[in-house]
């Protein structure tokens, strides 16, 4: 009653309203997200899992964070994880696939000297960058 004899706090408390149902709604999903990723649930149990959030969705939602929370922290984590390793790998493959030995380098450019494109003080100076 307080808030609407003052529309600075009715503003506030709007606001507030509102945050939460952003949050309540970033929880679901991550719930959601969680109930699809676990490797330890069979088909059964995730598919009692989303019926009791879905139609239950304070207390499935309360009682699935309580019993399952933790779990969720490390299947996060193992995840990120796993992902981090795919995109390191990645790298290594693609950088190893598109780079070059200095020897190649070398015999480029000296096919570049001999083809009078570059002096051989260039050639010279390009070598040693690659050397060093």
């Amino acid at each position: 009653m307080m808030a609407y004899d003052y529309p600075l706090l009715g503003w506030f408390w709007t606001m507030m309203i509102f945050f939460l149902w952003i949050l309540w709604f970033m929880l679901l999903f991550r719930i959601f997200g969680d109930i699809f990723r676990s490797k330890d649930l069979g088909g059964l149990g995730k598919t009692l899992w989303i019926i009791f959030v879905i139609f239950l969705p304070f207390l499935g939602t309360f009682v699935y964070v309580i019993a399952r929370g933790s779990g969720m922290t490390e299947r996060s984590l193992e995840a990120a994880r796993v992902q981090r390793d795919q995109f390191d790998s990645y790298v290594r493959e693609t950088a190893a696939s598109t780079s070059t030995s200095s020897a190649e380098e070398i015999a480029k450019f000296a096919g570049l000297r001999d083809q009078g494109l570059i002096t051989e003080a260039e050639f010279t100076a390009k070598k040693a960058q690659l050397l060093a």
